[in-house]
Parts: structure tokens; sequence; C-alpha cells
């Protein structure tokens, strides 16, 4: 079986993080890279047998080197899921799962705006009037259906919390739901099931899948007028699976109860878009909150799969050809920046860390 005598990184961690990541690999050779240096970190990767990448695999991984796995340290893997990558035939994996908690209370959090009509309340209260009108017919999240789109993580730890509300849980995969106990009903392509069902009996259609080139706009004018009348969606997954433009349609024609939207096709979403103006779309700008010690879940996530390497056992989060996309997908600043080809003198004119996260050391000697 490998094993890891050489690993470069990128990872933009604090010194304790750092510390601690290096010591998941203390037989090994440990070599710090600044993510925009892709010269040397081509160069270090020559001899290598693991890369820990802030970002997507960048080309420079792919030459002439000894490389075994490359970890992606952060949750969609669709930006590595190019030919070229799966031609070179590097084991890909990511940090999928590592903020699963937090998105799940993220998904809560628009469904409960929706309910309670926050801005008509917040309108209220800023003018000072006791009341809105047609509150006494609103319902809360109890006895109500919910379905959701995408069994991964982030959709088990959103059905576990969905069924503490009361509320009745349709789940759809494509591959079968190994844990029945967190949805009322398990629906996944693998058995021939289709998500008609879930869309036609759901109040909140909830987006938790990958986008792919299948996902591509699988949300789109005739999947939304498939949902039952007045469904609220909710989209913490990928963008470019919505089509925005049948999602206004569907609002301007009141099919659609109201949606809540963490991620859009274009973002940053430009400022005079008409999405920003319907009354019952909630829009956040791709900003999960973190959970607690989130470079911690991340290298423990590290740490098993170098273990599973070395075993020879099969990787958490491994890159599949299915997660390919040929479909436009908007890149937010984050993924500009670590796509920029910076020089030393570019990137010390930027702060880094306003983008990257408070980091505090300047020389990898601090913490190795």
């Amino acid at each position: 079986m490998p094993k890891l005598k050489k690993v470069v990184t990128t990872l933009w961690y604090n010194k304790d993080d750092m510390h601690t990541l290096r010591q998941v690999f203390p037989d090994a050779d440990f070599r710090y890279v600044d993510f925009y240096d892709t010269q040397k970190l081509e160069q270090e990767v020559k001899d290598a047998d693991a890369a820990l990448i802030l970002g997507d695999v960048p080309t420079c991984l792919l030459g002439e080197n000894t490389l075994k796995w490359i970890h992606c340290d952060h949750a969609g893997l669709n930006g590595s899921a190019r030919p070229e990558v799966f031609a070179r035939g590097i084991p890909v994996t990511g940090a999928a799962g590592r903020s699963a908690p937090v998105l799940a209370e993220h998904c809560i959090y628009f469904m409960l705006q929706h309910c309670y009509h926050t801005k008509e309340l917040l309108a209220a209260q800023e003018t000072g009037h006791w009341g809105v009108d047609g509150s006494n017919q609103w319902r809360g999240l109890y006895s109500r259906t919910a379905g959701i789109i995408g069994m991964g993580n982030n959709g088990r730890m959103t059905a576990a919390r969905l069924k503490a509300f009361g509320m009745k849980v349709i789940g759809y995969d494509r591959y079968p739901i190994s844990d029945k106990s967190l949805v009322d009903v398990a629906l996944s392509e693998a058995n021939g099931d289709t998500i008609r069902p879930l869309l036609e009996q759901s109040d909140f259609v909830i987006l938790t899948l990958a986008l792919t080139n299948e996902t591509y706009h699988m949300i789109n004018y005739d999947t939304m007028k498939a949902m039952k009348p007045g469904a609220f969606l909710v989209n913490m997954a990928r963008g470019g699976i919505v089509c925005t433009e049948d999602l206004m349609r569907a609002l301007d024609e009141g099919h659609l109860g109201g949606a809540g939207l963490d991620v859009l096709e274009e973002e940053p979403l430009p400022s005079n878009h008409p999405l920003w103006h319907y009354p019952t779309v909630y829009i956040t700008p791709h900003c999960t909150p973190q959970v607690p010690h989130r470079a911690g879940r991340s290298i423990e996530i590290i740490r098993e799969n170098a273990r599973r390497l070395e075993a020879g056992e099969p990787l958490l989060n491994l890159l599949r050809p299915t997660d390919a996309v040929t479909a436009p997908e908007g890149a937010g600043g984050w993924a500009k920046l670590l796509n920029a080809c910076l020089t030393k003198e570019q990137a010390s004119k930027i702060d880094l860390e306003k983008y990257l996260g408070k980091r505090g050391w300047s020389d990898p000697s601090e913490w190795m």
C-alpha cells in the first residue's frame, strides 16, 4: 500500500491548526507553498505523495510527478471534475460534510423566514404597527411535508432536524437511502423512482445535491409547475441547479410560495437584478456561518483519508466522473482569487485574510 513520505500543502489555517495538520503526517517530509505560487508548487510535487490544496486542482499538479492523492479543502468538487484531472488518474477528495450541521440550520432559517413572514413583521415593527393582515392564516413547520433532494451529508443533517420539528420528510437521492429512520418516504433513482411524488407532496422542496450535467437546471419551469401550489423552494446546493428565469416566472404566476436562496447562477447577484425585490424571496450571499472549528473538521477528514489510502481502503468524498459539469456556473470572489495566478508582489498588496480568514502567521517555522 502507498506510504505517504512527502506531503505538500497550500492550506490556509491558523498556527494551531497547521501544527495539527502537520502532525497527521509525523514521519513525512511536510512542505508548505503559497497557493498562488504555482511554479514552486509544481516543483515541490514532483517527488511528493500527497497534495493538500486550497481550492480546486490546479493544472500544475497534472504534470509529471509522483502524486498518489490530492485533497481539495472544500465541499464541492465540480471545479476539479475536468477531463484532464480524470485523465491524470490521481485520486481527488474533498471536505464534504464539514459544515453540514450549520448548513442544515441555514435551510431551516429560510423555512422559518417563510413561515413567520419575516419581511412583513419587520416592516410592521419598523413603523410601530401592531399586527399583520392575514397572520391568522400562517402555519409553522409542524406536521407539514419537506422534500429533500440529495441525501448526502447535508441532506441527512437537514432531515434529522426537520424530523425533530415534527415534519414529514420525503428524501430523494441517486442512490438508495441507507438510513430510513431519517425519512418517512425514501425515493431513489437507483430504484427507478422519480422526484415527481416529492414535488407534488412537499410544502418545502429543499436542494442539497451536487451540481452535475444531469442536475443542471433540474429545477426548471416544468418541475416548478409540478410542485404543490404554494410550495417554498430552498437552494442550499449550487446555483446552476435552479433556472433563475424559470424561478421568477413561477413566482410571477403565483404557483410558488417563495424561495430561500443561498446560491445563485450569477454570483454575486447584480444589485439591479429583479430577484432581489420579490417579497417572498430570501437571499443570502453564499455565506452559511461556520461550524465551530471548521478547520478541525477538515483535518479529521484528511486524517481518515490518509489512513485509508495507506490501508488500501476506499477514500471519503472521492471525486467521481458524475461530478463533472460543463454547464456554466458563476464563480464567487473566493474562487476567482484562488485562480488568479498572482505573483508574490501582487499577493502582498491584497488583504488575503479578508477573503480567506485570519491566519496569524507568515512563516511555516512558526508552526512546523
